[in-house]
Order: structure tokens, then C-alpha cells, then sequence
């Protein structure tokens, strides 16, 4: 299968490309090389490489000549530098994946495997232990510079216990990134209903590993443990330490790409399905820190006390359906994650 890898150049798009070539398919990489993100394609990368933006229709319709499938992985990411950023986010994001699907109809392309992301959902899963299940709102600005970080019960004011959150959970981006990236669902869901496409979505959880981007306000928090670490800096924890994630390997998520591809061609004409993507074990922040800083015998992670207000406290994943529908499984563990990416190479932007 000849499959077309937006942003293949990347992080997780040159796993993905990897992948796909081991499991047999014939990979297509095209990329932009945004500053941002990388400054030239990995070396050896199994692929036929484009250079060009995903906004860039005449670029999209030669890169999709003879494409069975499209592993769409072309974003900016993170919460960027301030709210300025916006117009780049919608742009790249949005625009970007619009542009993209109306050449995939033009060419009569109608698989696609759609990078999202877990920060679709806001706030993760709480329980009350008198109202059950619920959903609490954004974390107030007084509560947050005084320290108060952990969300409480929107009805009675108790403490809530965090849980794994389901595909079916209510949608509630809560910054610009998450928005962008919700957007792409409901886009992809439009074209695969007009079309007669076929859609699986996945919903990343925090992705760390080799090759990460050192030192850009767009990488993920790994890589700004990692990158601080690699200067001989301690890492800077935000809030308490305590907000829980979920940390999956880059090689797990290419392999769930590559069962992705696999199964998206079995579905149904105009079907969309969203998977979470995590490794199961969730962590806080804190650990996760210190984790790196003694696999690397660096210096031990300060917590600061500062926030993001985009940041949302605890979301863990819930990818049990990814599991059992797709025989998906993650690899890499924790412990064995962070050592080896304690030790690896970043990848200057």
C-alpha cells in the first residue's frame, strides 16, 4: 500500500514512516520542515520525500498521485508562547487539514489515519464520592496563584478522585491547541460523510522518546526536562508535581499508526472512529521528571509553583478499545522509556 505521510519528516512522522515501510508499505513523506519542528528530514528516512506545506494544493495533488492511504501527522503542537500564536495554530491545523482532505476527494483518496490528541477532552474523568461522575470547569485564576491546584466537585465543593477517560467522554478543548485539533475530527468527519471515506482518529497521550525537538516553546514537557537536563540545568516543574499523565513511547504510537492504516481500509463507507493512544500507566509530571533527571544523574527536578492556564490538571487515557479492536498493544514501559530517552539524542529545531 502506497501511503502518503504528512509531516513524515518529524517526530512522530518518521517513526510512523518506519513503520509502515517494515510493515511493507510503500511510505511518501511530505513536509514543510518548519523551523519549529526539525531542520532537515532524518537521515535514511525509507521514503519518497516532498518538501511542501500541507496548505499548498498543487504540492498535495502530486504528493497523492498513486496514494492508497494518508497518515495525517502535519501540526503545529503545544501551547506555543502566548495567544498570538493563534492564526499560526488555526492555519497550520485547521486550513491545513482542509486543504488536505479536498485534494484526498479530488483524487478519490478515501483512507485516512488522523493524528489527534487527548487534550480534545479539557479536564480528564473525576469522581465526587456523593455526585459520582463529573465534569468540573476551568480552573479559577485565584485558585491557581494561590496554590489551589486540584479541581473540586462543580456541586458540592469536595475533593475528586481522577480516573481514566473514555472515547465517549463529553468534548472540551481548553486552549487554542486543543481546539485546532478538535477541529480536525469534525472536519475529517465532514469529508468522510460527503465522500464516502473512512476515518480512525487517534488521540494521543503525551508522546516522549528519540528525537524529540530540544529547547522550542512548541515541544511537549518531555523534552523541556530533557533539553534542561542536557544543559546540566535541574527541570522545572509546574504546579505541585502531582497532574497526572499518561507518557507513551513515539515507537508505540508508529505501531499504532501502522495497525491504524491496516484496519481503516476494513471499515465501512463515511465510518470515523477515535481511539485513545496512551500507554496505560499513568504518572504525574513529578515523576516523570525525576525519572529523567536519575536515569541521566542530573540534577533533581525543582517544582516552581507556576502554571499555564491552558494546562488542564489530570487526563489519563482509557485505550482499552484500541487494544481490543485494533490487537494494538504498547511496548515500551515507563522505566525502560525514560532511561533510554534519558540518554538519546534531541533533534534541533
Amino acid at each position: 500500500m502506497r501511503v502518503l505521510v504528512t509531516g513524515g519528516a518529524g517526530f512522530i512522522g518518521s517513526q510512523i514512516v518506519s513503520a509502515a515501510a517494515r510493515a511493507g508499505h510503500e511510505p511518501v513523506v511530505l513536509d514543510a520542515l518548519l523551523p519549529t519542528a526539525h531542520a532537515e528530514p532524518p537521515a535514511g528516512l525509507p521514503a519518497s520525500f516532498v518538501r511542501a506545506d500541507v496548505r499548498d494544493p498543487d504540492a498535495l495533488a502530486h504528493a497523492l498521485r498513486g496514494v492508497d492511504a494518508v497518515c495525517h501527522q502535519a501540526a503545529m503542537v503545544g501551547l506555543g508562547k502566548d495567544f498570538a500564536d493563534t492564526p499560526a495554530y488555526v492555519s497550520c491545523n485547521d486550513l491545513g487539514t482542509a486543504v488536505l482532505l479536498s485534494a484526498m476527494a479530488a483524487a478519490g483518496v478515501r483512507d485516512l489515519v488522523l493524528a489527534s490528541s487527548m487534550v480534545v477532552y479539557g479536564e480528564g474523568r473525576y469522581t465526587c464520592p456523593r455526585h459520582g461522575a463529573v465534569r468540573p470547569g476551568p480552573r479559577a485564576v485565584s485558585d491557581l496563584d494561590e496554590g489551589r491546584f486540584e479541581p473540586l466537585c462543580p456541586s458540592c465543593g469536595a475533593e475528586l478522585a481522577p480516573g481514566l477517560v473514555g472515547e465517549y467522554a463529553p468534548l472540551d478543548p481548553r486552549n487554542v491547541y486543543a481546539a485546532t485539533k478538535l477541529q480536525q475530527e469534525f472536519l475529517a468527519s465532514a469529508w468522510a460523510r460527503a465522500t464516502g471515506g473512512r476515518v480512525i482518529a487517534l488521540r494521543y497521550h503525551n508522546v516522549y522518546g528519540p528525537g524529540m525537538p530540544r529547547d522550542t516553546p512548541y515541544a511537549g514537557v518531555a523534552s523541556f526536562f530533557r533539553s534542561a537536563l542536557a544543559a546540566g540545568r535541574a527541570p522545572q516543574v509546574f504546579e505541585d508535581g502531582r497532574q497526572r499523565r499518561d507518557f507513551v513511547h513515539v515507537r508505540d504510537v508508529a505501531g499504532a499508526n501502522a495497525v491504524a492504516l491496516a484496519a481503516v481500509r476494513e471499515r465501512g463507507e463515511g465510518s470515523v472512529d477515535a481511539y485513545n493512544c496512551g500507554s496505560g500507566e499513568p504518572h504525574t509530571i513529578g515523576e516523570m521528571a525525576a525519572a529523567l533527571a536519575g536515569a541521566q544523574g542530573g540534577p533533581e527536578p525543582v517544582v516552581t509553583g507556576e502554571y499555564r492556564l491552558g494546562d488542564v490538571r489530570h487526563v489519563t487515557a482509557d485505550s482499552s478499545r484500541l487494544r481490543a479492536e485494533l490487537g494494538w498493544k504498547p511496548e515500551v514501559g515507563f522505566a525502560a522509556g525514560m532511561r533510554e530517552f534519558a540518554r538519546a539524542g534531541l533533534r534541533d529545531g
